[in-house]
């Protein structure tokens, strides 16, 4: 599929789109599963094939039935609601876009969207995504895969201050912090106390610790929330632009650099208004 027309009435759609995705991640208190959707949709990039990436085509069965994407269905039908009122807009921004929102909406940094991703229906083979049951190791075969750094790997382990994992899903239950539904720097918190009733730490989780270059990201960012912040929107915005070139601004039209410009100063005033004081736990 072609990219989409970045014109004045694509941006339109875009801030159409984020406000609806705002009220939704609030009504259904869903904020964990549209972040680890757009996560999934983009963490299969292959930098040196440059297949897979934020696309859209978890959205097809062959993919979202991988292992891995168990119970992700949940967070595609959500997006489809939004996607019926703004047709217009690509899978692929919405589930980017929607990760975007999730992690704003629950008291987390402000992430830099740039639309215009193209939609595929060509699904990657199975296996590129983290598995929690491995180490360190893999985790740089991972995520160095896609291009992204040790920083980005520590950075984007703590968007699991966000969600729980679920025993039919990953066959681990429980959550990483004690508000799974509020975005602060809590998970490396937790993980530098070691073992504490109630709360999950993956093998994947442990392997930031066992990792000098890793732990130091850890201690960084347990004692420095707004170090975590910047660096988290900065890998945030890296994942979710994996193999998309996005349009310089002065391409675009005047009328359309205006919207574009009116819609990042729109982002940061809504959070404000919109942040909600109390969650209940995710589907």
């Amino acid at each position: 599929m072609a990219s989409p027309v970045l014109d004045a009435e694509y941006l339109k759609t875009i801030e159409k789109a984020r406000r609806d995705l705002r009220a939704l991640i609030s009504s259904k208190n869903c904020a964990p599963i549209m972040l680890r959707l757009a996560w999934h949709d983009a963490g299969t990039y292959d930098v040196k094939t440059k297949t897979g990436g934020p696309n859209g085509s978890i959205r097809t069965k062959e993919e979202y039935t991988h292992d891995a994407n168990k119970g992700l269905q949940i967070a595609i039908d959500f997006c489809d609601q939004v996607k019926k009122k703004h047709p217009r807009i690509t899978y692929a921004d919405l589930y980017q876009l929607s990760g975007v929102v999730a992690v704003e909406v629950t008291g987390g940094p402000t992430i830099d969207f740039r639309p215009g991703r193209k939609d595929s229906s060509i699904s990657p083979e199975e296996g590129r995504l983290p598995d929690a049951k491995q180490g360190t190791k893999h985790l740089r075969d991972i995520f160095y895969r896609m291009g992204l750094s040790d920083k980005d790997i520590v950075a984007l382990s703590g968007g699991h201050t966000l969600g729980k994992a679920h025993q039919e899903r990953s066959g681990f239950e429980g959550a990483w912090t004690k508000d799974p539904l509020k975005f602060n720097n809590s998970y490396y918190v937790e993980l530098l106390k070691g073992e504490t009733e109630g709360l999950l730490k993956l093998p994947t989780d442990k392997a930031l610790l066992e990792d000098p270059v890793f732990r130091r990201y850890v201690e960084l960012y347990a004692k420095d929330e707004d170090a975590f912040f910047e660096d988290y929107a900065e890998s945030h915005k890296k994942l979710s632009e994996l193999g998309f070139t996005p349009i310089s601004s002065f391409k675009l039209d005047i009328k359309t650099r205006i919207i574009l410009a009116l819609s990042v100063v729109g982002v940061i005033v809504a959070v404000a208004l919109v942040m909600p004081q109390k969650w209940s736990l995710s589907p």
